[in-house]
């Protein structure tokens, strides 16, 4: 029956936000970290809304309605080969869809790493020896070496939180990334971007908080293969659909891995 009730269910229908302000744009502090990280030019936030209610469990329909909707194929941006802006105006044939964990709302997600030996007391990040690449640090150590001593002190349930997953988005950066001495800057950042993609409310009677917004990892093929967010795999390229069920909103975070602006 519930097969059945799927059937009868129209897809989503989209428009674009174009006034829709996020930090990431906004905030000069935010660029200059942006451009240090090579991340500059090749980051974006955009802003669409949807005409129907949405639930977890049409995370499917709703990311394939995304990409089949005019306004998106239209509007939505992507980066070219050459590392030029265009929009998507393709058809899409399938999309891949992975429901991101969002639950945190608070940092505390990051305590274990300024009591691992990571850090240093005044928040620096400690140097270390790595077999491939010169001036590695514990931070680092800790997002991408499975068998580091430190690897285990983040959970792996925290490890797949998207406030997690943009703090290491931030740290790894793109393809000619400087890295932080300290780590507050990757901290403040995770935290602004997350505060600008992830909606919550209060509970009335136990005013607890908790988050209402659905994260979904995506990509799509086209008739030749991959072709977004790129057509060339890589860690840091990526891109989020972040899915307000209350105001009917759905911010697309995305990045291409590359070389970012320098101004």
């Amino acid at each position: 029956m519930a097969e059945e009730k799927l059937s009868f269910e129209q897809g989503f229908t989209f428009s674009l936000l174009s006034t829709k302000k996020f930090t990431l744009r906004q905030d000069p502090k935010i660029s200059r970290l942006l451009m240090k990280w090579s991340m500059l030019g090749r980051i974006n936030i955009q802003a669409f809304n949807f005409d129907q209610s949405f639930q977890s469990y049409r995370s499917n329909d709703f990311a394939w309605s995304f990409f089949q909707d005019p306004c998106v194929k239209n509007n939505l941006k992507v980066l070219d080969t050459a590392g030029s802006w265009t929009l998507l105006g393709i058809d899409i044939t399938h999309v891949n869809v992975e429901v991101v964990p969002c639950t945190k709302v608070s940092v505390d997600i990051f305590n274990p790493i300024y009591s691992n030996g990571i850090l240093r007391p005044s928040g620096h990040i400690v140097k270390c020896y790595h077999e491939i690449y010169p001036d590695f640090d514990e931070l680092r150590m800790l997002l991408l070496e499975e068998d580091s001593n430190n690897y285990h002190i983040i959970s792996p349930s925290d490890r797949q939180e998207f406030l997690f997953r943009l703090f290491k988005h931030m740290v790894l950066g793109g393809e000619l990334c400087q890295c932080e001495d300290v780590i507050d800057p990757y901290i403040e950042t995770a935290k602004i971007m997350y505060k600008d993609l992830v909606s919550v409310q209060k509970d009335r009677d136990t005013k607890e908080i908790t988050v209402v917004t659905t994260i979904l990892k995506v990509s799509a093929h086209d008739h030749s293969g991959l072709c977004y967010p790129s057509a060339t795999e890589n860690e840091q390229t990526f891109a989020y659909l972040c899915i307000d069920p209350f105001k009917r909103h759905v911010y697309v975070l995305y990045h291409s891995f590359g070389i970012g602006d320098f101004k």
